[in-house]
């Protein structure tokens, strides 16, 4: 027996080219009226953040970090802090291994 499903309906909330773009829809409608195209989303936020570092970066680097931060709508250290714990995620499967061969016992 064959399912029929129905074409999903066109979206009222527009595709955004920027967040600048995203909130001057939301300044002028009012959410409430889209309710019914709104889904609930899990969201993750840092615990509070105590520790903090400097790095210095020469002004090329800075600027490219600031550009690329600005395209994503967030500030260069969030950026950062989020590249670096990506690598940090992305090296540990690595330095687990390295760490079970240095700990292994000789046969």
């Amino acid at each position: 027996m064959a399912t029929s499903r129905r074409p999903k309906a066109k979206s009222r909330i527009p595709e955004f080219a920027t967040r600048e773009e995203e909130a001057k829809f939301w300044d002028t409608h009012d959410i409430s009226d889209y309710w019914d195209e709104l889904r609930p989303v899990r969201a993750r936020f840092a615990k509070q953040l105590s520790e903090g570092i400097t790095i210095r970066l020469d002004p090329q680097t800075l600027t490219q970090l600031r550009a690329v931060a600005g395209e994503r709508g967030i500030g260069p250290t969030t950026l950062a802090r989020m590249w670096i714990l990506e690598h940090l995620r992305e090296e540990r499967p690595t330095r687990e291994r390295r760490n079970r061969r240095a700990h292994a016992s000789p046969r």
